[in-house]
């Protein structure tokens, strides 16, 4: 039970932090912390929530993870399903704690606003295609799972692993955040897709879709071709 809790509260300040800082602050007037600030928010909320609860779960706070060090060998297929859904009941948890602080301001519309949805085509922040979106999504999902694994191989520095997963996720969001607001992440689009409604929710497959098998793939390749035998 203590790793599902760590998995929801982890998953809650991922998205409280980062979905929240593109919501409340990305575009505030004149001072909006931009893109940059949205990106370091993701990473930093990755980085904190990973030393604090990571040694409970393992901190994966993602679907994606979670299928990834599976297919990598390194969590039980029992768990999976366990995990996915504490992440998704910590994203949606943060979604309505975002929504009820979002709607205090006088003219907040949250369909209007996007709410921190991920989209491709017109709701794409840059315009990006589908098949842009799609190659996105599974090739830094790809690249976040080899981070992982790599940082928590056992010949990695110890006590290193969450600044480099943080700061591969901030790096992951400054490339991606134009081309579909960047998931990598299913149960941080599904929280925040619920809330926005309409096309967020009729895009929200490819953000389960595409980051699950980029994590996969990942996890693939480092099991297989990275990962030093026994």
């Amino acid at each position: 039970m203590q790793k599902f809790v760590a998995e929801f509260f982890g998953t809650f300040v991922l998205v409280l932090g980062g979905c929240g800082s593109a919501v409340l602050a990305a575009a505030f007037p004149q001072l909006g912390i931009g893109f940059a600030g949205v990106a370091l928010a993701f990473g930093l909320t990755v980085l904190v929530m990973a030393f604090a609860v990571g040694h409970i779960s393992g901190g994966h706070f993602n679907p994606a993870v979670t299928v990834g060090v599976m297919i990598g060998g390194r969590f039980p297929a029992s768990l999976v399903v366990p995990y996915i859904v504490s992440q998704l009941l910590g994203a949606v948890a943060a979604a309505a704690v975002l929504y009820l602080i979002a709607s205090g301001k006088a003219d907040f519309d949250v369909a209007a606003s996007g709410f921190a949805a991920n989209g491709y085509g017109e709701h794409s922040p840059g315009g990006f295609n589908l098949l842009s979106g799609m190659i996105s999504e599974t090739v830094l999902s790809a690249v976040f799972l080899i981070v992982i694994m790599g940082a928590t191989d056992k010949r990695a520095p110890a006590g290193f692993a969450p600044i480099a997963i943080g700061l591969a996720l901030t790096l992951i969001h400054l490339v991606s955040i134009p081309v579909t607001n960047t998931s990598v992440n299913p149960a941080r689009s599904t929280g925040v897709a619920l809330f926005q409604g309409g096309w967020a929710l009729s895009q929200l497959w490819m953000f389960w879709l595409m980051p699950i098998i980029g994590g996969a793939i990942g996890g693939a390749i480092y099991r297989f071709l990275l990962e030093k035998a026994e």
